[in-house]
């Protein structure tokens, strides 16, 4: 289990155009699908008097949350293109919406399916792509007189302190990349047994 994933930092658009049909693409950073689903409700009512607003998102560090609409369009004509390059791009925590205007020509499958890809394709060009981390979170519970030595760990291993309490009773929340987790519950481990 790889402990990176690629997602973009910012909405993007991009643009294709095929016998007087128009498609915009939209990308978005996403990390939920309510988020999706209020994006999605604002595309429909922003362009209202478009013929079609398709979409294809993949959300979690693991890819496995992921959609595909055609919204009308004939089946796996447009969802999949656009799916297609999230894939080929292996981006997740994104979602693309395409926006067709029809031109009064039909394009064929064939014409669809490279129209939403290409889109798909302009929208994801125009984004900056960033690798995050996968991080999981350490919540480790210690007495005041460890404090120097869960510190010490804390500065050689470089988690990010998310919450802490100092009292009699201490206790710190830290967020680390998934692959360095064990280490760090192991050594906190170590200071309570005082090895």
């Amino acid at each position: 289990m790889t402990d990176e994933f690629k997602t973009i930092s910012n909405t993007s658009e991009g643009f294709y155009s095929e016998k007087r049909s128009k498609f915009l693409a939209f990308a978005h950073h996403v990390e939920s699908l309510d988020e999706i689903k209020n994006l999605l409700a604002d595309y429909r009512k922003k362009y209202y008097d478009a013929r079609h607003v398709c979409y294809a998102y993949m959300l979690g560090a693991d890819r496995t949350d992921f959609r595909a609409n055609d919204d009308g369009e004939p089946s796996s004509t447009a969802g999949k293109p656009i799916l297609g390059q999230i894939n080929s791009n292996e981006l997740t925590d994104i979602l693309i919406v395409v926006v067709r205007y029809y031109g009064g020509v039909n394009l064929g499958t064939s014409g669809l399916i490279v129209a939403y890809r290409e889109a798909a394709a302009d929208a994801i060009a125009h984004a900056d792509v960033i690798t995050k981390q996968v991080e999981e979170i350490v919540t480790y519970d210690f007495p005041y007189v460890m404090m120097n030595d869960v510190m010490r760990i804390v500065k050689e291993m470089q988690p990010r302190i998310i919450e802490q309490t100092y009292d009699n009773n201490c206790q710190i929340k830290l967020s680390i990349r998934r692959s360095e987790a064990d280490q760090l519950r192991s050594r906190l481990k170590k200071l309570s047994f005082g090895e």
